[in-house]
């Protein structure tokens, strides 16, 4: 089962006895933060965790599955993430 922002939060603040309304506050700005980064400089490391990066993808031909008609995807800009190597390695 996946962790809740709730309760990342909530581990976040009692392990660094802090308390969850300044832990949200660290979340909202690191958002902030990351956006900026991505936008300006097309990636963020996070150290220990990974990179974030922007990628293009092309545009491609897609098939509604509900009709089984071809349409057309166009291309656009993600956000890929490369998990760091010693994070990567934990997990093996």
């Amino acid at each position: 089962m996946a962790m809740t922002k709730e309760q990342l939060v909530r581990d976040i603040a009692d392990s660094l006895d802090l308390t969850q309304v300044s832990v949200r506050g660290v979340f909202e700005q690191l958002a902030g933060i990351v956006q900026d980064a991505l936008e300006n400089d097309g990636e963020l490391t996070l150290p220990g965790i990974g990179k974030l990066k922007v990628s293009e993808r092309a545009a491609r031909t897609g098939r509604n599955p509900q009709t089984g008609k071809s349409i057309e995807i166009a291309a656009k800009k993600v956000v890929r993430f490369v998990p760091a190597k010693a994070l990567a390695d934990s997990l093996n």
